[in-house]
């Protein structure tokens, strides 16, 4: 995610990204683009991600699910956001974990929404 965000959008523990499944990344990107002009930087072949002013986004394969897009938060301190998480009745679904740009967990509310938040 570090490539397409911009440093003034990081704000500690705020929404800053939200994740779409798609069955076909190259339609969505086309949708997306034509509907709305947004721009896409293409990470491998199963992910491809969009700048927009205030909140940045993008789509990996799969079956989208009513319901399934993932919000992200920014965290400037992820394993005290982690340990702030489970102190306030968060569980862990998804430990820390590497990937491009970064590093992220995954929770569950405790109404079973599942949420992530990322660091670089």
């Amino acid at each position: 995610m570090t490539a397409i965000h911009s440093e003034n959008k990081l704000k500690h523990e705020q929404v800053q990204y939200l994740e779409f499944l798609s069955r076909d990344l190259a339609r969505a990107k086309t949708f997306y683009t034509k509907a709305f002009g947004w721009k896409f930087t293409d990470y491998g072949p199963g992910y491809t991600a969009f700048e927009g002013e205030y909140v940045d986004g993008g789509f990996t394969t799969g079956d989208p699910v009513k319901g399934s897009i993932l919000v992200i938060l920014y965290s400037n301190d992820i394993e005290a956001t982690k340990n702030k998480v489970i102190e306030a009745g968060g569980v862990i679904v998804k430990d820390t974990f590497a990937f491009l740009g970064g590093k992220r967990f995954h929770f569950a509310d405790q109404d079973g929404y599942e949420l992530a938040v990322w660091s670089e």
